[in-house]
């Protein structure tokens, strides 16, 4: 089975912990230790999230990352977009065996189920704010 991409889950992990901060500015030292991941990967995922302009860093060894929007103003579809994960479903890509139906019809058989599960994926995404996962969090 493939391994599955958890990018998606942290980057709203560390957008979270910048949203749920009395600080309102950490390092990327802080945030891995909440995520429990290395400050390497953290690095990449914060760039990531700049590069976009969900989050404004600062260079150096004592460099911060903030929100660069109030957490009602990011939905997960932007966070989910700038992390620039796979689709959610794909089609294999191995060569169909001649003289198969299945084999050579299946990618046309399911590529419009599986946009429109992708569709539905975004557009929930695109429902729900990093204030709502906040808020969540916050509830306990």
């Amino acid at each position: 089975m493939a391994a599955v991409n958890t990018q998606f889950s942290i980057a709203v992990h560390l957008m979270s912990g910048l949203g749920c901060s009395s600080r309102k500015d950490l390092t990327s030292g802080t945030l891995s230790k909440s995520v429990n991941a290395s400050p390497s990967f953290v690095r990449r995922t914060v760039a990531k999230l700049s590069k976009a302009g969900l989050i404004r860093t600062t260079r150096g060894k004592t460099g911060t990352c903030v929100l660069a929007k109030r957490p009602r103003e990011i939905s997960l579809l932007d966070i989910y977009r700038a992390v620039e994960p796979p689709k959610a479903f794909a089609i294999h890509s191995y060569p169909p065996m001649k003289g198969c139906a299945v084999s050579c019809h299946i990618h046309a058989a399911l590529q419009g189920i599986l946009d429109k599960a992708q569709n539905a994926v975004e557009a929930s995404l695109r429902k729900t704010t990093l204030a709502d996962v906040i808020a969540t969090i916050q509830a306990g």
